[in-house]
């Protein structure tokens, strides 16, 4: 297992679109993504005046594919608000064991 940090960059003016997916975006992350990998913390992403940029998560994912394939699969990438996903590595060091209470079930070790 591994730890990401994924950041999900949206079009401008996708707010109504954003709106009406919220409880799909929000079921999904909650799965991890039907289990693909285990989302421990998330969030919007804003500019100075609140306007909506994006979104970033903390994942622990077998790889950065399945990394990729869960911010792939988000409803909100699927009806095109999202224009750009980034999938970064994050080190070895990472202390995971400081984020307690994660958004979606943790990952099987086996």
């Amino acid at each position: 297992m591994a730890f990401f940090l994924m950041r999900c960059l949206h079009h401008p003016d996708m707010g109504e679109k954003r709106d009406a997916l919220r409880p799909e975006h929000r079921k999904w992350v909650g799965s991890g993504g039907e289990g693909l990998v285990s989302v421990l913390i998330g969030s919007a992403l804003t500019d100075d005046s609140g306007t909506s940029l994006g979104n970033f998560g903390v994942l622990e994912a077998r790889s950065a594919a399945d990394a990729r394939a869960f911010a792939e699969g988000d409803p909100f990438a699927g009806a095109g608000i999202v224009r750009d996903i980034s999938i970064e590595p994050l080190p070895e060091a990472f202390q995971a064991q400081r984020i307690t209470d994660p958004m979606s079930p943790r990952l099987a070790t086996a």
